[in-house]
C-alpha cells in the first residue's frame, strides 16, 4: 500500500517555494535596489551554483566579512542553498582575531564588500592557500582577488541540486569581535528552520511583513530578523550597519516598516532625537528589543511611543530565548518575559539543583533550536551543558536570575564577567591582556559600567608598576589602538590593588559595585 510521506523543507526550499508564488512581490530592499522574490531566489541560485563550481561541499565554510547590502543578503542565503556553512564576520574584528576566525573555522573562500578590500588585503597572506585562491569582492578586482559581480552572474540561475543533511551547518557565528579567539557558535539547517518558525509564530511575522534590518547582517540579532521575514515570505529593507537614528525613524516612516529588530542603545537614540514625534511610526506592528535587558524606564518610553508595538527578547547566539509580549509587560517593566513557543528554562542553584520559584540561581534552557556545539570547542561545549536527571540536555547561560509566581523570568546579574555594550558582547580578558602588556601597569581589571549612551561600557582599573609615574590619557590612548573598536575603554583609573578571592580571582563584582552609581561615555 502507497503512503502518503510528509517532507520537511529547507529553510532554502523556502526561498525557493516564495520565487514561484510570490514571484513578483519584493523580497530585499537596498536604497534604490529592490529585489523580487523571483529575482532573489534566482540570484542565491546562481551563488549556490557557483560555489559548488568551485568544488565546495555540504558544511564546507565560506567566510563574509561585508557591510549591510542586497549582495550580503543574497550571498549569505546563496551559500545556504549551496549546503555550505556561512561564517559572517563582525566589521569591528581586529585584524588578528579575524585570521585566528578564518583558520579556525577551516575556510575555503572569502568574499568582502569593497569597504572592507584594503584591510583585508593586507592581511590575505595571512590567510590559508585555499580561501588565497578563493577571494571575492563587491566592486573593482585586484591582486588575487576575483570581481564578485562578474562571477556571480556567470552562474546558472536554476535551483541546484543538491542533498542536504538538516544537520549540516547552515552557519557559524562567532561570539564577539574580541582579540584572542571567541567561540564558534555551530547553527544547523534544521535548527534555522526551527528558529525561524518558534521566533516568526511569537512576533506576528506574516507574508506582507516590511521588516527593517538596521544591525550588521553578521550579527545573529539580524539573522532573526532575516529568518523571520524570509520564512513567510515579507520583505527585508536593508540599511546601513551604521545605525543613525533620523535616518531609521525617516525609513520607518517611509517604507512603512512594521517589524524591526534593535538593541536598547537605539531606541534610546532613537527617542533622544529631537523631534521624533513628528515621525509616523503607526505602521510598527512589532519592534523587538535584544542584545541586553532594556532599562525600565526606556522600556516604558519606547512602548508608549510605539502604541504598545515593543516585545523584548532575552536570549543568546547559542540558542535560549524567552519573550515578553506588549500586553504583559505592564506591572512586570523588569521582566524579560517567558520561555519561546516549545522552549523551556530552569533555574539552578549553586550545587546544580533545580531552584524553587523565586530563588535566584544560574538560568539554564531547552530548545530545538539550541546549538549542538561549539566548533572546535569541546571542553567549551561540555562547560555550556547542564543534564538532568532524565538525560536530557540543557544549555547553560552563565547568567543568574529567578522566575516569579507567574512564570516570568527575571534576569539579576551575570555569572560570567561579559560586558554587553551597545548590543555586542565584550570580554574584558581580551582588554586585559593588551593591557598587561604596558611597562606601567602592574595589575589590571577590566569591568562594565553603566553608561547612557551605550547601555554598558568598558572600565579599566589599573595597579601601576611601582617607581613608574603612569600617564592615564596616554595609556588610554595606546590601549585603545590595540583593541577592537567596541572594546575602547571610556576611561582607566589607578587603584592600590585589586581585590580578590583566596583562589586569587579578583573580585569584580566588588569593583562593579562601586561604580553603579556614575555614568561614562
Amino acid at each position: 500500500m502507497n503512503e502518503l510521506r510528509p517532507t520537511n523543507p529547507l529553510y532554502t526550499d523556502y526561498l525557493t517555494l516564495h520565487g514561484k508564488w510570490r514571484a513578483s512581490k519584493p523580497a530585499v530592499i537596498d536604497g534604490d535596489t529592490v529585489l523580487s522574490w523571483s529575482q532573489y531566489d534566482k540570484a542565491t541560485s546562481r551563488v549556490a551554483n557557483g560555489l559548488l563550481q568551485l568544488g565546495m561541499q555540504e558544511g564546507d565554510r565560506v567566510v563574509v566579512n561585508m557591510s549591510n547590502s542586497a549582495e550580503m543578503v543574497v550571498l549569505l542565503f546563496g551559500i545556504a542553498k549551496a549546503g555550505c556553512c556561512s561564517v559572517p564576520l563582525n566589521l569591528s574584528v581586529p585584524g588578528d582575531a579575524l585570521v585566528g576566525m578564518v583558520e579556525d573555522c577551516g575556510a575555503r573562500a572569502l568574499f568582502a564588500s569593497a569597504d572592507q578590500f584594503a584591510r583585508l588585503d593586507a592581511l590575505q597572506e595571512h590567510f590559508p592557500d585555499e580561501v588565497q585562491r578563493n577571494l571575492y569582492v563587491v566592486g573593482d578586482s585586484l591582486d588575487g582577488w576575483q570581481n564578485y559581480d562578474n562571477w556571480v552572474s556567470s552562474q546558472s540561475d536554476s535551483t541546484p541540486s543538491v542533498t542536504i543533511d538538516p544537520e549540516t551547518p547552515m552557519n557559524i557565528i562567532y561570539s564577539s569581535g574580541t582579540t584572542g579567539l571567541p567561540k564558534g557558535i555551530i547553527a544547523t539547517q534544521q535548527g534555522r528552520v526551527n528558529w525561524a518558525y518558534d521566533l516568526a509564530v511569537t512576533f506576528g511575522f506574516h507574508a506582507d511583513c516590511r521588516t527593517l534590518a538596521a544591525i550588521g547582517l553578521y550579527s545573529n540579532i539580524s539573522w532573526a530578523n532575516m529568518l523571520m521575514t524570509f520564512l513567510t515570505g515579507g520583505t527585508l529593507i536593508v540599511t546601513s550597519n551604521q545605525f543613525d537614528a533620523r535616518a531609521t525613524l525617516s525609513i520607518i516612516e517611509s517604507q512603512r516598516i512594521s517589524h524591526t529588530t534593535l538593541v536598547p542603545v537605539q531606541f534610546q537614540r532613537m527617542l533622544e532625537f529631537e523631534g521624533h514625534e513628528s515621525f509616523d511610526l503607526s505602521s510598527m506592528k512589532c519592534a523587538i528589543t535584544v542584545g541586553s535587558p532594556m532599562r525600565a524606564d526606556l522600556k516604558r518610553a519606547v512602548h508608549a511611543r510605539l502604541d504598545g508595538a515593543l516585545y523584548e527578547i532575552y536570549g543568546l547566539t547559542e540558542g535560549l530565548i524567552t519573550a515578553m509580549t506588549p500586553d504583559e509587560m505592564e506591572g512586570r517593566w523588569e521582566s524579560v518575559g517567558r520561555p519561546l513557543l516549545g522552549s523551556d528554562i530552569r533555574i539552578l542553584d549553586n550545587d546544580d539543583v533545580p531552584a524553587s520559584t523565586g530563588e535566584t540561581g544560574e538560568i539554564v534552557g531547552s530548545a530545538r533550536f539550541v546549538m549542538p556545539r561549539y566548533h572546535n570547542r569541546n571542553e567549551a561545549t561540555e562547560e555550556a551543558t547542564w543534564t538532568d536527571a532524565s538525560g536530557t540536555t540543557w544549555l547553560r547561560t552563565g547568567d543568574i536570575g529567578y522566575v516569579d509566581d507567574d512564570g516570568y523570568l527575571f534576569v539579576v546579574d551575570r555569572k560570567k564577567d561579559m560586558i554587553l555594550s551597545g548590543g555586542q558582547n565584550i570580554y574584558p580578558a581580551d582588554i586585559e591582556v593588551v593591557l598587561l602588556t604596558h611597562e606601567h601597569v602592574s595589575d589590571a581589571a577590566v569591568i562594565g559600567v553603566p553608561s547612557e549612551r551605550w547601555g554598558e561600557t568598558p572600565l579599566a582599573l589599573i595597579v601601576p608598576t611601582p617607581g613608574t609615574d603612569a600617564d592615564l590619557g596616554q595609556l588610554r590612548q595606546w590601549l585603545n589602538g590595540r583593541v577592537g573598536k567596541q572594546q575602547r575603554v571610556a576611561a582607566i583609573e589607578l587603584v592600590d590593588e585589586l581585590p580578590r578571592n583566596p583562589n586569587g580571582k579578583v573580585l569584580k563584582r566588588k569593583l562593579r559595585k562601586n561604580y553603579e552609581d556614575q555614568l561614562f561615555d
